[in-house]
């Protein structure tokens, strides 16, 4: 099932939606290994016999990204490939969100760098009471494996501004793997404003819209868990140290202002 943005692949809230989950991949230029990230992602949920709406969000991949992606999705009719303009992760994931149609959903990077079993966790946590449910590096029983001395701190230094200044008690906002419910996502896409637009970038761009998630969703009550996850950097991470933290700390700012202004309510 291959579908572009304008498909009529069922939106969000849809009722009869044949799925438990709906999962985001977003991808840009992975022809290398979205095959086995797919092929990993279809076992996980097969071998649980969950049923699962795999959504691969292509950010305008100039590579064999879709034509890989697309062979993958003829073979299992549960997964779909979104071919977007190239805009950043940001508007992948918020693209592939809008596209979910279970009554839970939520997204994880390619590189598999959070467990998928992690999704079991998240799971029983909607289940219990919760509305969002994120993976975490930091905390007691959270691990880092592999990762630079100097993305660890550039990392630290960026949350305790996030924590500072919107979202004390999150010691991580940024790790790729987070799930909501059905309600709490489309309160949370309805009011989110970051990278909404159609502007076409020219680069990778890491951006901080987790942040502004997660804002939403504790302004308007949602309950966030925090899953504390062992987490493996990913080699062939896409983040330039540079560019992606000036424009993270943009965003931050942004997403304050925006509150101060109640442009969230």
């Amino acid at each position: 099932m291959n579908q572009s943005p304008s498909s009529t692949l069922s939106g969000p809230g849809t009722a009869n939606s044949p799925f438990a989950v709906s999962i985001v991949v977003p991808v840009f230029n992975e022809e290398a290994r979205v095959a086995q990230t797919l092929t990993e992602i279809a076992s996980y949920f097969d071998d649980r016999a969950i049923p699962a709406q795999i959504i691969v969000a292509d950010d305008g991949s100039s590579d064999d990204t879709v034509t890989i992606a697309r062979e993958f999705a003829a073979s299992h009719a549960n997964v779909c490939v979104l071919n977007l303009p190239h805009g950043g992760k940001a508007r992948a994931v918020l693209g592939g969100l809008a596209h979910a149609s279970a009554p839970i959903a939520g997204f994880t990077d390619v590189d598999l760098a959070t467990p998928l079993a992690t999704y079991e966790r998240c799971a029983e946590a909607l289940t219990n009471g919760y509305d969002v449910a994120i993976a975490s590096r930091e905390g007691e029983q959270a691990q880092r494996v592999g990762e630079p001395t100097y993305r660890h701190v550039m990392g630290r230094v960026f949350n305790g501004l996030v924590r500072l200044l919107l979202l004390p008690g999150i010691d991580d906002t940024q790790c790729g793997f987070k799930f909501f419910s059905r309600e709490a996502l489309d309160d949370i896409l309805t009011r989110s404003r970051l990278y909404r637009s159609d502007e076409v970038i020219e680069r990778p761009r890491v951006t901080a819209f987790d942040v502004e998630i997660l804002y939403i969703a504790r302004a308007h009550g949602h309950r966030i868990a925090v899953i504390p996850v062992t987490w493996f950097y990913g080699q062939q991470s896409k983040v330039n140290p540079l560019l992606d933290t000036i424009q993270n700390f943009r965003d931050v700012l942004r997403v304050r202002w925006n509150g101060w202004l109640g442009r969230y309510r």
